[in-house]
C-alpha cells in the first residue's frame, strides 16, 4: 500500500514535469481519500461542518467509468439576504485506475498563425500550462491538508 509520505513533493520546488505533476496528481488523491473517502462510493450532495470553520461542501457531478466530476468548495457566509459564496469552488476530476486527482480548468488555444511562431508559442503555452495547472493542483494539496487538519470529514 501507497502512503503518503513516500510520495515525495517538496512544497517550494517549481514544476520539473509531467512526472512531478502526477506525483502531485496522487498525493492529491490520497489527500482526498483520507477526507472523503473513495470516490466511486459518493453520491449527491455532502456538507462537513466543524465548529470555528466555513461549511465544506462537496458535490458530485458525473461519474463514469473510470473518472468522476466532482467540486468542492467552501461555503463563506455573506450579508443576508445574499447566497452563500463558494470560495473556492474548484472541480476536479478523479481518476479510479489511476488513483489521480486533478483540478480541472479550461484553456485558450494558440493564436499564433506562422508555423515557426505556433511551435514556439506551443512550447510556452505548453510551458505555461504545465506552470499553472502545478499551482492549481499545489493549491488544491495544501487545502486538502488544511480542511483534514482542521477535522473535517464526509461521511455518506
Amino acid at each position: 500500500m501507497l502512503c503518503e509520505a513516500d510520495i515525495e513533493v517538496s512544497w517550494r520546488a517549481r514544476p520539473r514535469g509531467f512526472v512531478a505533476l502526477m506525483t502531485l496528481y496522487e498525493s492529491n488523491y490520497l489527500r482526498f481519500v483520507r477526507l472523503a473517502g473513495d470516490p466511486t462510493l459518493l453520491r449527491g450532495t455532502l456538507v462537513s461542518r466543524v465548529a470555528g470553520d466555513c461549511e465544506l461542501q462537496l458535490a458530485v457531478d458525473e461519474h463514469m467509468r473510470y473518472t468522476s466530476t466532482l467540486t468542492l468548495t467552501y461555503l463563506l457566509p455573506r450579508a443576508r439576504p445574499a447566497p452563500l459564496e463558494r470560495l473556492p469552488n474548484l472541480r476536479l476530476r478523479a481518476y479510479h485506475d489511476a488513483r489521480l486527482l486533478e483540478v480541472e480548468t479550461q484553456t485558450q488555444p494558440p493564436r499564433s498563425t506562422s508555423t515557426h511562431s505556433s511551435q514556439f508559442a506551443g512550447r510556452l503555452l505548453g510551458e505555461r500550462e504545465l506552470h499553472q495547472r502545478w499551482m492549481r493542483n499545489m493549491m488544491l494539496n495544501k487545502w486538502l491538508e488544511y480542511c483534514a487538519d482542521r477535522g473535517h470529514r464526509f461521511t455518506g
